[in-house]
């Protein structure tokens, strides 16, 4: 847009200002500051950028100075500037209420998806203009740091632009929320989450990722997210060091607690005896642990420990002795096994079950 290209309602009144402010030799009055800030607000809403608007603002002047009297033309410049300005600051006002309202509607609008507090048809319109088809099925990874992480955050930008310089604007959706790092894509687009994945890891200095699985319509962004949140869930309370967590991997252990009094009864009835032993249940219980996330070699469970292999196998024995399962019988294993992996679901033994 050049400066010919600017309506004459946006420079309305501009040289009459310039005028009586040059012949009298005066500042601008605040009624005059107000009504070209309400001009550059209004040019700022309609769309017109600031680059084209001072141009204009400059031609109109030098087409002024031809006309005002030596004296008067003296004052010219402080004036232009003077009168610039408040329009500029009308114009950059209108820019950073638009900003944020953007921003606020984009806040409700990702807190009405991932918690699908909002009509699903409406949500779905809404969808389209941030580039997402909810028809569709999307799936969501969710990534968490050391720290908690938000959206003018130099890992958050990062996340982003290298996404965007890959896949370009493939409807994809990159957010946070509480402290986390959010990519919603569609289900054709799996390897943006992969790659997101990565560079989440890579940002976050070690962080951990967990992706849910593809799920359709307008609720399944929801669903998918969900997976996601209680994959890292997970992961905390079965300490999985993995860097990516799949949530279709993870669908044993949902199962394993659907029903949490048969899981309690047997981590009590299993574990229980371990309580009596010497520093209690739970060193026993991490050896345990270690043992079967190393495929039972007790040597490799020694090194994740920090221990002998013989301190190992004798830890191995005494549970045998205290609960009357050998751990590495593969008839007890499944039962001791299964065991373990719901006591660490439920806390125990910090948490009475």
């Amino acid at each position: 847009m050049t400066e010919r290209d600017v309506p004459e309602e946006y420079l309305e009144g501009y040289t009459r200002i310039l005028t009586d402010a040059c012949t009298s030799g005066r500042r601008l009055k605040r009624e005059e500051v107000d009504a070209l800030r309400l001009r550059g607000e209004r040019a700022a809403e309609a769309g017109l950028g600031m680059r084209a608007l001072v141009r204009a603002h400059l031609s109109a002047a030098q087409v002024l100075r031809e006309e005002l009297p030596r004296d008067a033309a003296g004052h010219l410049l402080p004036v232009i500037e003077w009168a610039v300005d408040a329009f500029a600051e009308g114009h950059e006002r209108a820019q950073r209420l638009a900003i944020r309202q953007e921003e606020a509607f984009r806040r409700e609008f990702i807190d009405d998806l991932l918690h699908g507090r909002s009509d699903l048809g409406r949500l779905a319109e809404r969808a389209e203009r941030f580039g997402l088809q909810l028809a569709q099925a999307h799936a969501v990874a969710v990534a968490q740091g050391r720290e908690p992480y938000d959206d003018g955050y130099p890992v958050t930008r990062h996340v982003e632009s290298s996404l965007v310089a890959r896949f370009g604007h493939r409807r994809i959706l990159l957010t946070t929320k509480e402290g986390r790092l959010i990519c919603v894509a569609p289900s054709d687009e799996l390897g943006v989450l992969t790659f997101f994945a990565k560079l989440a890891y890579a940002a976050t200095d070690g962080g951990q990722v967990a992706i849910g699985r593809p799920h359709s319509g307008p609720g399944g962004v929801v669903h998918s997210y969900e997976e996601a949140l209680n994959g890292l869930d997970l992961a905390a309370r079965l300490e999985l060091d993995e860097p990516v967590l799949h949530a279709a991997d993870l669908l044993v252990y949902p199962v394993l607690t659907r029903d949490r009094q048969a899981m309690a009864d047997l981590v009590r009835s299993v574990l229980g005896p371990l309580q009596g032993a010497r520093g209690g249940a739970e060193p026993l219980i991490d050896t345990l642990a270690a043992y079967f996330d190393t495929g039972c070699v007790a040597a490799e469970a020694a090194r994740r420990l920090n221990l002998s292999v013989r301190a190992v196998t004798y830890r191995l024995d005494r549970i045998h002795r205290l609960t009357g399962s050998d751990p590495g019988d593969p008839v007890h294993r499944y039962t001791l096994q299964t065991a373990v992996i719901g006591a660490r679901l439920l806390g125990w033994p910090e948490e009475e079950v």
